[in-house]
């Protein structure tokens, strides 16, 4: 049965009763090119993590975004062939005919709701090392992209294109642009941005070439524009053409003949994409942590698009307020509101505007665990989204629930986030929830986190499922309730949850970088004295080992209360791990405004009051510094006292828990990061009714007879 094109129906979602009229503009259809998109909501192209060897999970991920209201939905990074081969970080490819067929699964989970679906074709130029393919990477005059240089198997250098390179990389392009028709999509992009092929043609630093190619402006955006037609004229008015590119650099390159030379780029090149797709150019400042990012941050570098071309604009920013959203619009910065990570956190965020309840908004808090999910490897995560790229894998949908047949009552003991996720899942399934926290306030570690500096966003999380389980009447509330085994005996709940989270300790590291005795004194503080306000001294050590954003931003907090700070860490970097989500350079930055000395490949042998006796991971060379007092952020160990004594009650015949399940969640199951805790309150609650946590394996699409690459032009 053939699909009806997405621009020739209003999707019924369109109906704006309810929407708040401020609001409608977000739901005007645009014409892009050939193509109608039904409304102003863009979701970009990202990356999730889901390549041909995940073909359903990747469809049924993108296939709820529709479903929410995204009216146009875009893939992530496209390979057009194995010179552009990014492993092991996962990619998605349209090498040979037979990656159509996974493609077809995507596209026609977004037909299915009435959405356009946008591929991003992709040459990673110099970025890429080509580590499975071992072909030689590509760039405009053979100079190395640095960054690439360090890391897995990455000392591939690139080699100089010469006209038959670049012949066969528009022949690519085409032969792709053909597959993704095949495929059904109804966008198709050329990528010249984030150091990929086409943004080092537009680039002096990169592109030394003497011929057509390079030296003028002019000359620069040549193999740009070419991808563009070839694009163009292969897709034949099937489908719209997109031309992706970063512009942070290029705006701030003086011009002879334009404001900047973004300005000369966008000039050229105006009317030759049916729509541009505008951004910056690393990902920690396109893809800002909210630490450091504040929504809307692209707008300075990108606000002239529109004033240089009459072709629709989209663009980024983390919007999660329509408010902000309408502004963008009416005052000509963007055509179509693009989301990547709001999409994420709330894949029915248009929906929810639509009907007029922005309240029930899960906004992204720019934690940026998605983007670690990518240079993980992994399917995409989420702290906010429990449900993110597990749509297929577990049947997870982030707005509908199975309803149990028959109300059993669910304790959940502990009001962090592990605790908040499960009683509001349990309560969406009909059950009867008595949610209890010892604190004053609901949030656990989220609610004392977001004090520190940049984290504030954070509490969204906590907010977020407060007023979610507010608006319900199956659910009991009570705060300044510590919990015992006879209290929790006494409510003969039919389930429990034990969310009682971690506490941090004050144990060292060893040289066998394992956790090791405790440091004791006085003047030793965890974490948890940081948040009470228990920490003092002029000279403070903050010993970091966890690796995460912690450490550094209690750095940062105590920089700010005046202290004078020494950072130590046994990893090569202040708060290692956050190279993971893109805050890396920025919490140097951070670190560096409040006067922080920075110790790495450093560890922490003793302390005696007034002294701290450090040494080098490796060689031992000793140091000392005089300190005040020392915080140690490194090893979590789970809070199971109650958990314990519960089990040791179920031992007694005669006790009422005799057969009640009881079950450990979150930090208190194994601590870990606060996306980690939200996904085990979820995966609780639904296992009420779906039983264990088994998740079905996803497995590529395999043709009758293996596909042939070929790799010369």
């Amino acid at each position: 049965m053939p699909r009806e094109k997405p621009g020739d129906a209003v999707p019924e979602s369109s109906n704006l009763d309810d929407c708040h009229p401020h609001h409608r503009i977000l739901f005007d259809p645009i014409k892009i090119g050939p193509v109608v998109a039904p409304n102003r909501f863009y979701q970009v192209p990202h990356a999730s993590g889901m390549t041909e060897a995940n073909p359903r999970v990747r469809a049924a991920f993108r296939g709820t975004k529709a479903e929410g209201g995204w009216g146009v939905v875009s893939t992530g990074a496209v390979s057009i062939h194995p010179s552009s081969d990014d492993s092991p970080l996962p990619f998605a490819r349209l090498w040979n005919d037979a990656d159509i067929a996974s493609h077809a699964l995507t596209t026609e989970a977004v037909h299915k709701h009435g959405s356009l679906a946008a591929v991003e074709l992709w040459h990673g130029g110099a970025v890429v090392m080509n580590r499975t393919s071992r072909l030689p990477p590509l760039s405009p005059s053979g100079v190395p992209w640095a960054a690439t240089h360090i890391g897995f198997m990455g000392q591939q250098r690139p080699k100089p294109m010469d006209g038959s390179d670049i012949e066969a990389v528009l022949n690519w392009q085409r032969a792709a642009t053909r597959r993704a028709l095949d495929a059904g999509f109804d966008i198709i992009y050329v990528y010249a941005g984030m150091g990929y092929l086409g943004y080092e043609f537009l680039l002096p630093e990169y592109n030394w070439r003497t011929d057509g190619y390079g030296g003028s402006l002019e000359n620069r955006t040549r193999f740009v524009r070419e991808m563009l037609e070839v694009t163009r004229d292969e897709a034949g008015g099937r489908a719209a053409v997109a031309l992706r590119i970063s512009l942070e650099e290029l705006r701030a390159k003086p011009s002879d003949h334009y404001a900047s030379e973004a300005h000369g780029v966008v000039s050229l090149l105006s009317d030759v994409p049916d729509l541009w797709d505008v951004k910056m150019d690393s990902s920690p400042n396109d893809c800002g942590a909210s630490r450091f990012r504040p929504e809307g941050a692209h707008e300075p570098i990108i606000d002239f698009v529109r004033t240089v071309t009459d072709r629709p604009v989209v663009g980024v920013g983390r919007f999660t307020s329509p408010d902000t959203m309408v502004s963008q619009i009416k005052r000509g910065v963007l055509d179509l509101i693009g989301g990547a990570r709001a999409s994420i956190a709330d894949p029915f965020l248009p929906e929810k505007i639509r009907r007029g309840d922005t309240d029930a908004i899960r906004e992204c808090i720019g934690c940026n665990m998605c983007i670690a999910s990518w240079h993980d490897g992994v399917p995409v995560r989420c702290t906010q989204n429990a449900t993110a790229g597990e749509e297929w894998r577990r049947n997870w949908h982030p707005e509908q629930f199975q309803r149990v047949k028959k109300p059993e009552s669910v304790l959940v003991v502990g009001g962090g986030p592990a605790g908040l996720e499960a009683a509001l899942v349990a309560a969406r399934q009909g059950y009867e929830v008595t949610l209890a926290e010892q604190s004053s306030d609901w949030g656990g570690r989220v609610l004392q986190e977001s004090q520190l500096p940049g984290l504030r966003e954070w509490r969204r999380v906590r907010d977020y499922r407060v007023w979610a389980l507010s608006q319900l009447g199956n659910v009991a509330m009570y705060t300044d309730s510590p919990m015992g085994v006879d209290e929790i005996s006494s409510l003969e709940a039919r389930h429990i949850a034990v969310a009682t989270g971690a506490q941090w300790t004050t144990h060292l590291y060893s040289p066998l970088e394992i956790p090791s005795e405790p440091l004791m004194g006085p003047q030793v503080f965890t974490p948890e004295d940081v948040f009470a306000g228990r920490v003092a001294g002029d000279r403070i050590l903050v010993f970091d080992y966890d690796n995460y954003y912690l450490g550094g931003v209690i750095a940062e907090h105590l920089g700010c209360q005046g202290a004078q700070v020494v950072y130590a860490t046994p990893a090569g970097h202040a708060s290692a791990w956050t190279f993971m989500t893109n805050e890396l350079p920025y919490v140097y930055k951070a670190l560096g405004e409040q006067g922080v000395e920075i110790l790495t490949t450093t560890n922490l042998d003793h302390f005696n009051g007034q002294l701290a006796g450090l040494s080098n991971l490796f060689n031992q060379q000793p140091l000392e510094r005089e300190i005040d007092a020392v915080v140690v952020v490194g090893l979590r160990q789970p809070n199971l006292d109650l958990y314990q004594a519960l089990q040791t009650a179920q031992e007694n015949t005669d006790s009422p828990l005799i057969d009640t399940p009881i079950t450990l969640v979150g930090d208190a199951l194994a601590p870990g990061a606060i996306a980690h805790a939200v996904h085990s309150g979820h995966g609780f609650a639904r296992s009420l009714i779906d039983g264990d946590s088994a998740y079905f394996r996803d497995e590529p699409i395999n043709l009758l007879e293996p596909q042939p690459v070929f790799v010369e032009g």
